[in-house]
């Protein structure tokens, strides 16, 4: 069981990663005339919890349009960063938390 909670956890971290890589993509073109946002359909990908986050970038509909065709909001960026940042800070304390148990466990209960 403790191999199943730490493969899922080992899932939604590679997750968070791929999701912080588009933000930071989403943001380093932030200027770029033409670019449009990408981004995960977070729910769907989080439910199926991937054997490896092959996860699929959608584009995101509804967001503002500059005369340039750049759709980025920087705002909404700097949000998801800092929202990414906290769960992935989550998953790995209770990643970790898993590991002290097995830890502790294996050397018979005392804790280090």
């Amino acid at each position: 069981m403790l191999d199943a909670i730490a493969g899922a956890l080992q899932r939604y971290m590679d997750l968070l990663a791929v999701r912080q890589k588009l933000v930071a993509s989403n943001l380093a073109n932030a200027a770029t005339p033409g670019y449009r946002t990408l981004d995960l359909d977070f729910q769907r990908e989080f439910r199926s919890l991937l054997p490896e986050p092959a996860a699929r970038p959608v584009e995101v509909t509804g967001l503002p349009v500059k005369n340039d065709g750049n759709n980025v909001s920087v705002d909404r960026e700097a949000r998801l960063l800092a929202e990414n940042a906290l769960r992935f800070n989550l998953a790995a304390n209770l990643l970790r938390s898993n590991v002290r148990m097995v830890r502790a466990a294996v050397q018979g209960g005392k804790q280090t």
